[in-house]
């Protein structure tokens, strides 16, 4: 049974088939411990979505420019209560002032317009990457056009998507599956949820970065074009926890451990690089429409 319940805030300041999981095992036992994003690109599809960028890059705006960026949270539950998926207004205000400060440097900020309360048990345990659950769902809860921001929270309990934190579209996506475009994020990231070392907002604010346009840090590893960024130094695997002053490349650079884009704790997370913030801007600009 569905029961769907609204709730109108005030204004706070890929296709899916680019998007796949990790789905082996021993992943998923790690997912237990370790944070676990199912944004994942084959080198294929990367290839095919930077020559997309390249053709479609629109001309750099006034590096001063800002943009304000329509939100749409739709809270999917099994039951209400903290475990069963239900996320209190407090949570969710306090995620949107940790996502507007950690954008700062972007000149991007987030006007959370709507949240949607949504009862259904196999939607909160079973949604994951194409799956019949993520199709319907998405079809009938998204809102706004490519600029506009749909998250939805979830259990991540069963199926192919066990254990993730969270996975996104990317902006080259939106064209042939608008349905699709967003975040879906396991509601226990929220600021104080269940998720240590992973509930202090942080893990949103990453997968934003890939709606952003935005890769992980350790994209390629040591070899290739990487995250093409030229300011994250190349990294081999990645940084779980908080390993400082780790060089897993050659050429003596320490890896991004503190980077958003990586996979460390939420607490060790503090930052995008200045090539990060062009990137993002640039993709938005090209594939979503945003005036900076």
């Amino acid at each position: 049974m569905l029961n769907m319940r609204s709730l109108i805030c005030s204004a706070l300041l890929l296709s899916s088939s680019l998007v796949s999981v990790l789905a082996a095992p021993k992943y998923r036992r790690d997912l237990q411990h370790r944070r676990g994003c199912g944004t994942h690109i084959s080198a294929k599809h990367k290839t095919s979505a930077e020559k997309k960028f390249q053709t479609h890059r629109m001309p750099a705006a006034d590096p001063d420019a800002k943009a304000v960026l329509d939100v749409y949270v739709h809270v999917v539950y099994a039951n209400e209560t903290q475990e069963g998926g239900y996320l209190s207004n407090r949570q969710i205000t306090e995620q949107f002032e940790i996502m507007n400060q950690d954008y700062t440097k972007t000149g991007i900020s987030f006007n959370l317009v709507n949240v949607t309360y949504i009862e259904n048990e196999d939607w909160f345990m079973r949604v994951a990457p194409e799956s019949e659950q993520e199709k319907t769902l998405k079809t009938e809860y998204r809102h706004g056009n490519a600029s506009t921001l749909n998250i939805w929270t979830v259990g991540f309990q069963e199926g192919e998507a066990a254990g993730l934190l969270g996975y996104a579209t990317f902006p080259s996506d939106y064209e042939s599956a608008p349905t699709m475009d967003g975040v879906v994020l396991l509601h226990s990231t929220m600021p104080g949820g269940l998720k240590p070392p992973y509930n202090k907002g942080r893990t949103l604010t990453h997968e934003v970065g890939h709606w952003g346009g935005l890769y992980h840090t350790f994209e390629g590893g040591c070899s290739g074009n990487g995250d093409y960024i030229d300011d994250t130094p190349s990294e081999r695997e990645p940084g779980y926890g908080c390993p400082a002053a780790r060089s897993s490349c050659p050429g003596g650079k320490q890896d991004p451990i503190t980077n958003f884009m990586n996979y460390s704790d939420d607490s060790c997370m503090t930052g995008f690089t200045d090539g990060q913030t062009t990137r993002l801007r640039s993709q938005l600009r090209s594939f979503r429409g945003v005036a900076v």
